[in-house]
């Protein structure tokens, strides 16, 4: 299978990172998986999809122990990003979240570290917490997930919200509810969006429409779809990747050029925002 290069999307810090990175969900849920995913997250490290990400709520944990297994000896190949859950993220409470991602993931700093959605605590509680894991050393960026326009507005009021270097939120071909507010919005302040579940954990890859393009392009409905949000300026990607056989086929949707009569099929099948729709979760 030819690869084409990696494509790139530049940070706010100026830090460049692959278009396609890995996901971890739901890894680490099932032992008789564990070594297959492994060897997916690595091979994935080989094909330049050095970003991964993850979140101390995965499998309570065990997804971050599993990634630390898979990048042991390589992490200076890796864009390591995890997650503080809401509920931790007080300026104590996110330092020490931190820190016990950091020990599963044994690893002494992320290159990220994102508020995994907005929670009952202020936000400049976290961003204090944020700051201070920076000037330990233990977080290189932060930044945000889950957050809709208007979270990124009340964001973009606090002292110290400069330095916030993406938004992790649902988008892919059936949610595409951030165009009417949220991609516009966080194109016109350049911070990039990170897609995850971005075929919709598979959900729309027999609909016709798709699988139509797929054909024309000699390939499948995941890497036509996956070749749909990376397209977006500004905007990479996290699928998972179970299997190594996943990750060959995810890597080959970077070099997919899709035409605009393929982008007019595929509006016409899944039409965008026509008002505003509230941020979508999984």
């Amino acid at each position: 299978m030819l690869l084409t290069t990696m494509r790139t999307v530049t940070l706010p810090s100026g830090e460049v990172i692959p278009v396609l990175g890995q996901g971890t969900w739901h890894m680490a849920e099932n032992p008789a998986f564990r070594e297959q995913e492994i060897a997916a997250l690595r091979l994935g490290l080989d094909l330049g999809m050095t970003v991964v990400d993850t979140a101390e709520m995965y499998a309570d944990g065990a997804t971050e122990i599993l990634v630390g297994e898979a990048i042991a000896r390589r992490r200076d190949e890796v864009f390591l990003v995890s997650k503080v859950l809401p509920h931790h993220a007080t300026y104590d409470g996110t330092i020490a979240a931190c820190q016990g991602s950091l020990s599963r993931l044994g690893t002494d700093h992320l290159d990220l570290y994102l508020l995994h959605w907005r929670g009952p605590i202020p936000l400049e509680q976290t961003l204090a917490g944020f700051a201070e894991l920076m000037r330990m050393g233990l977080i290189r960026h932060w930044g945000v997930s889950n957050f809709d326009e208007p979270d990124m507005r009340d964001l973009s009021q606090l002292p110290g919200s400069a330095g916030v270097q993406t938004d992790q939120v649902l988008y892919n071909l059936m949610r595409r509810g951030i165009e009417w507010d949220l991609l516009p919005w966080c194109q016109e302040y350049q911070i990039p969006i990170m897609a995850y579940s971005p075929i919709e954990q598979g959900e729309l890859l027999n609909h016709p429409a798709l699988r139509g393009v797929a054909e024309r392009h000699d390939a499948t409905p995941a890497q036509v779809a996956l070749a749909w949000v990376i397209g977006h300026d500004n905007v990479n990607a996290i699928p998972k990747m179970g299997t190594p056989g996943h990750v060959y086929q995810n890597r080959a949707a970077v070099g997919i050029r899709l035409t605009p009569n393929d982008r007019y099929v595929l509006d016409e099948a899944f039409p965008p925002p026509f008002h505003k729709v509230p941020l979508e979760m999984h």
